[in-house]
């Protein structure tokens, strides 16, 4: 290879990786700014992702109030600076899905490109869905089945109260854990769909995967979800039916591009 060749290899790399850097500080800057959007509404995100916890509490210790603990004067603080650093992922999602699509557009086919708006609308749509049914279905269950524990206990002789004290900062780990572990595995129809696209799978592989897929759903639910069986169910059901989706996802594409391909034979 010439050193002319050389050296239009070598631009075209820091190219890539100049356009890599842009797009990074691009997610970055809208990361920052939903960070701030966090911090100016932490209150109302505080309460939105509290209500399956107080909900749940009424129903296992009716007759006291539901409560969030701190420990240290500034741990209050930095619970709301880690809520307003979740809250800015979420807000900033639509421009990292994009970046990340603009990233990779270049190297796809033209006809391929056209996907840029689904793809950006899906993926979001996808990973809120996630986190909103975790929220709205899972976390309830969960959180019912946990406080559960609390109460009197009685012995031969004694008798004790276990009372729950959640502290702030152990919630939000906990509540973001789960929020973002629920909308990742929603993403799976969008990554079946890259796979379909690059040649990868087809919707014969994923069909004969099924079996072994039911089993990785329930071994993922209980790594995830708490130890109680029905929020591992809440958690596996939906993934098997999203590998349905994602099976048609990939036969549509795999009878599109055989089409492409008796066209131009």
């Amino acid at each position: 290879m010439s050193a002319s060749a050389n050296e239009e290899l070598q631009m075209t790399f820091w190219e890539h990786l100049e356009e890599l850097r842009g797009r990074i500080l691009k997610a970055l800057l809208a990361f920052g700014l939903g960070g701030g959007a966090g911090w100016f509404f932490r209150e109302d995100v505080l309460i939105w992702i509290t209500t399956p916890f107080v909900q749940a509490w009424a129903e296992a210790i009716p007759g006291q109030p539901a409560a969030l603990h701190f420990p240290a004067p500034a741990s209050l603080f930095i619970a709301y600076l880690r809520l307003s650093v979740i809250a800015g992922f979420v807000f900033s999602l639509p421009v990292i899905f994009y970046q990340l699509w603009a990233f990779i557009a270049p190297g796809l086919y033209a006809r391929e490109r056209r996907y840029a708006l689904p793809f950006v609308l899906s993926s979001m749509g996808l990973f809120l869905a996630g986190g909103y049914f975790g929220w709205r279905v899972a976390f309830p269950v969960a959180f019912k089945y946990l406080l559960d524990f609390s109460g009197a206990v009685q012995g031969r002789s004694v008798s004790i109260k276990v009372e729950p004290t959640v502290m702030i900062g152990d919630y939000i780990d906990f509540v973001s854990r789960m929020l973002l572990a629920f909308g990742t595995v929603f993403e799976l129809p969008v990554l079946v769909f890259f796979l379909a696209i690059a040649g990868i799978v087809n919707h014969t592989h994923l069909i004969k995967f099924a079996r072994y897929f039911v089993v990785l759903a329930f071994f993922i639910s209980a790594i995830i979800t708490p130890p109680d069986v029905m929020s591992q169910l809440l958690l596996a059901i939906p993934l098997c039916l999203l590998y349905v989706l994602s099976i048609g996802i990939a036969w549509l594409i795999g009878r599109k591009r055989a089409q492409s391909a008796s066209i131009t034979s």
